[in-house]
């Protein structure tokens, strides 16, 4: 009898396991909300950085060819 009950209780977690595994749920859930956010910024942060190339990309040669035409 107590090696039945050995075993229900090895598949039955305590309160204090499911607290801990509820808490680690919480910490992963968490931390893959701030790598997604940091994901995002640094997705912004790039496409800012791109855009101010491409302005002064275009931009620098074509107020170089005015200033010369003249």
């Amino acid at each position: 009898m107590s090696s039945k009950k050995n075993q229900t209780g090895a598949k039955n977690p305590t309160r204090k396991q499911q607290a801990e595994r509820v808490r680690a749920a919480q910490e992963r859930e968490r931390r893959a909300k701030e790598a997604a956010e940091a994901k995002a910024r640094t997705k912004k942060i790039f496409t800012v950085v791109v855009c101010i190339i491409l302005v002064l990309a275009l931009g620098i040669p074509t107020m170089a060819l005015t200033v010369l035409s003249m």
